[in-house]
């Protein structure tokens, strides 16, 4: 179920980076946009995405050990507690 949700997350973002470069051609055949100001513009888009990635990771992360322990499984220290005892 998460790989499916990572999955779609990830064609999502691929999608939206093909418009994004789609619109930015535009942009620059029309002369709107230099070469320059589309590769700082990707760039900053690209460090966004990434920012935005580790904050989605961590969340899904925490989502997971809230599930964990409602539903009260052993986790890995758990079992090495038990391991050691």
């Amino acid at each position: 179920m998460i790989k499916d949700i990572l999955y779609t997350g990830l064609g999502g973002a691929l999608l939206l980076k093909e418009r994004v470069d789609e619109e930015i051609e535009k942009l620059q055949e029309r002369g709107k946009l230099s070469k320059d100001d589309a590769t700082a513009f990707l760039e900053k888009l690209q460090t966004r995405g990434e920012e935005e990635e580790e904050k989605f990771k961590a969340q899904i992360k925490e989502a997971l050990k809230e599930v964990i322990d409602e539903m009260g499984l052993a986790t890995k220290e758990d079992i090495e507690a038990l391991k050691d005892k």
